[in-house]
This record gives C-alpha cells, structure tokens and sequence, in this order.
C-alpha cells in the first residue's frame, strides 16, 4: 500500500461490541493502517477494552462531529477512514479505497452499505441510502466516509453540529467533486432500526431530514432523533 490510511472510531458506552468491532481491524493494523478511538466519555469501560486493539485512544466532547474531528487531529494517515463501531468493512477495504481515490482522482468517498437485521425492509432501506448517494453526492456516516487528510483541513472538518454533521460534510466536500462510490458494502448493524421500530425510524429520520434542508436547528433535531440520549 503506498499510501497510509487512518481509521478513526468514534465511541460512547460501545462496550458490549467494541472488541469484536476494532477486532476486525487487526489485520489492516499488521498492513500499517493506524486505529485511532475518539472516545465521547464513556462510562462502561469501553477505553479499556479497546486500548488493545487501537493505536491511538483520544478523549472527546460528546458527539461524533467532535469525536471524529479529534481522531482525524491525531491520524497520521493520508486518508483518513470515519467508522461507526457497529459497522464491518468490506473485505481488502484499505486497499480499494486508495485504489478508487488514486484511479479517479478524487478526494473523497464513501462505501454502499447493507444494514444487517432480520426485518426485509432493511434491505430496501439500504438501497434506497446507496441509489440517494450516488444521485446527490450526499453520503452519510453509516456509508464509512474516506477523505484525503488535506482535504478534511481544508474544509475544517465535520461542522460541530450535534446531527446532520455527515450531510453538512458532504455538501462541503461535494463543492469539490463528487464522492467515489464504491460497489463494495459495509455492514452495518440494524440495532436502531429494530429497537425503535422500522417504520417509525424511516419516518422520523425523513421529518428530520426534512426539516434540516429548511433550516431546523440541528440541536433540537438531535434531542428528537436521540429521545435525550447520545449516538448509539
């Protein structure tokens, strides 16, 4: 691999999955690929259980815009690799994504997505998110958003907002090309999905979406997606 990748985790109270999750990176750690943890402050021994498998573990403010942001501050890498701790790569991950972004020239990129779960709608919904993508330029978090480490400077990060900061990524990234979207899947976890009810999550996720493109602040957004919780 001639370019280094750094993988950046962001976390809060993930013990029960955080080490089968950074597990599945120990084979691209033994490639040179850095596992950076930006920790939100959790309280369920999640640090202590990560701390072996990750090269870096960062201390954060609560929320991912500020956690991903702090691991990309430490990331040697010149790409770096945002990934949600519920979710798995698709197989030779590091390498596609520096072939996809040297072969097209682009700076960014992200991953289609397969949300893992036993009801049939999650295999609509992902395709409904990947078909949005390509047609938007629009990717979100659960889709593993790659970047150039000079292009994630440049635009100042993730906007420190408390949701959406992937969307309000995107559309800065997009002012300088389109994102690479890869045929090859993450898997993520349909936990939320499933905890809260299919048909009630894609109807409060389009409502928020909604009112975000009129102008809703996204703090009040946050408070209705999360019931007063942080990401899960």
């Amino acid at each position: 691999m001639n370019v280094r990748l750094s993988i950046v985790v962001p976390v809060l109270n993930e013990a029960a999955i955080i080490e089968r999750a950074l597990a599945a990176l120990q084979p691209y750690r033994r490639q040179g690929v850095e596992v950076i943890v930006a920790d939100g402050g959790s309280s369920d021994g999640t640090r202590d259980l990560a701390q072996p498998y990750a090269d870096k573990i960062v201390y954060a403010p609560r929320g991912r815009a500020l956690q991903m942001n702090a691991g990309a501050a430490e990331a040697t890498g010149s790409i770096v690799l945002f990934l949600h701790a519920d979710s798995a790569l698709p197989p030779s991950a590091p390498a596609l994504i520096c072939e996809y972004l040297q072969s097209s020239g682009r700076q960014w990129g992200r991953f289609d997505v397969a949300i893992e779960g036993a009801h049939p709608l999650l295999r609509v919904i992902a395709f409904m998110m990947n078909l949005r993508s390509r047609i938007t330029g629009i990717a979100t978090g659960d889709q593993g958003i790659f970047v150039t480490r000079a292009l994630f400077a440049a635009l100042g990060g993730f906007p420190a907002l408390p949701l959406m900061e992937d969307i309000a990524f995107s559309r800065l990234a997009r002012r300088n090309g389109r994102p690479v979207c890869t045929r090859e899947k993450i898997v993520t976890s349909g936990r939320r999905w499933e905890k809260h009810g299919v048909w009630r999550t894609i109807t409060l996720m389009w409502r928020l979406r909604l009112a975000y493109f009129f102008g809703a602040d996204p703090a009040r957004l946050a408070a209705r997606y999360y019931g007063g919780a942080t990401h899960e």
